[in-house]
């Protein structure tokens, strides 16, 4: 996808492969709506893109307050910007607790959020087609077996919080395979992807010496943005949709994630969940 004359959001955007991802699409000349929740802290990276003579721009966005998500989406409307890419990266690992709304904290941040912010906005990224959803997800979505629907109304029950991240994660997957069986035709294309375990902020409530042991064999924030961007820009991809990706190539996501009646029941909930 050509990206000049482009608008691209990335929630997120304020640091890590979010930022890594808004600097390359704006380095490739698209205008970029930095989605965060806090403007003090996007500002380096607005004043970094600014500086090589990009186009960007600031939108609140707190991912783990439903009516803020909703409040983000009208302002983001009320622009009046088309939106050529939507790249769904914010996300949290390894925490524990609940959002404002009482959902387990990873599943309503990584997931719900995202869910309610990508379908306010999905009837203007259709307008703007052709256009492209991408779903920052994880690997960690093989690990989980479905979803227990109690559980994801209750504070992360697990004492690490990977487990309730690996069932974000899975409904990353599955958000982006039904929303391209729902897309289909309309000349928007979905995108759910793995990218590379990163020595990013995603891991910031983790605890030293873990969290310094686990960085030192990650990969770093450029490297995880690859994927993203290569979803979000590659020509090769404008037929496909509903794919998940790995070091820019496809991969075979798990059985669950391939599960149409899941991914219907997904959205379903995640619809109840939301109203």
């Amino acid at each position: 996808m050509e990206l000049k004359g482009k608008t691209a959001v990335v929630t997120g955007a304020n640091t890590g492969i979010g930022k890594a991802t808004a600097i390359e699409l704006a380095r490739r000349g698209a205008k970029v709506v930095l989605a965060c929740r806090s403007e003090e802290k996007t500002m380096p990276v607005m004043n970094e893109i600014a500086s090589a003579g990009g186009q960007c721009e600031f939108l609140a966005l707190n991912l783990g307050s439903l009516a803020q998500v909703r409040e983000a989406a009208a302002e983001l409307l009320a622009r009046k910007h088309p939106i050529h890419l939507l790249i769904d990266n914010a996300g949290l690992a390894g925490q524990r607790g609940e959002t404002q709304d009482g959902f387990e904290l990873a599943f309503g941040t990584n997931h719900l959020g995202h869910f309610l912010f990508t379908t306010l906005l999905l009837d203007r990224i259709k307008e703007s087609a052709p256009a492209r959803i991408v779903i920052v997800a994880s690997q960690a979505h093989y690990a989980a077996k479905g979803f227990d629907w109690d559980a994801v109304k209750k504070p992360t029950a697990s004492l690490s919080g990977f487990p309730e991240y690996g069932v974000s994660k899975l409904a990353n997957v599955l958000f982006s395979n039904e929303l391209a069986r729902r897309l289909e035709g309309t000349g928007v294309t979905t995108y759910a992807l793995h990218p590379g375990v990163i020595a990013s902020d995603v891991w910031r409530r983790i605890p030293p010496p873990l969290s310094w042991l686990l960085k030192a064999f990650m990969k770093s924030t450029e490297d995880g943005a690859r994927t993203s961007v290569w979803c979000a820009t590659d020509p090769a991809l404008a037929k496909e949709s509903g794919g998940y990706y790995d070091s820019e190539k496809p991969k075979k996501a798990s059985r669950y994630a391939l599960d149409p009646k899941l991914a219907s029941e997904l959205w379903t909930k995640s619809e109840e969940f939301c109203a």
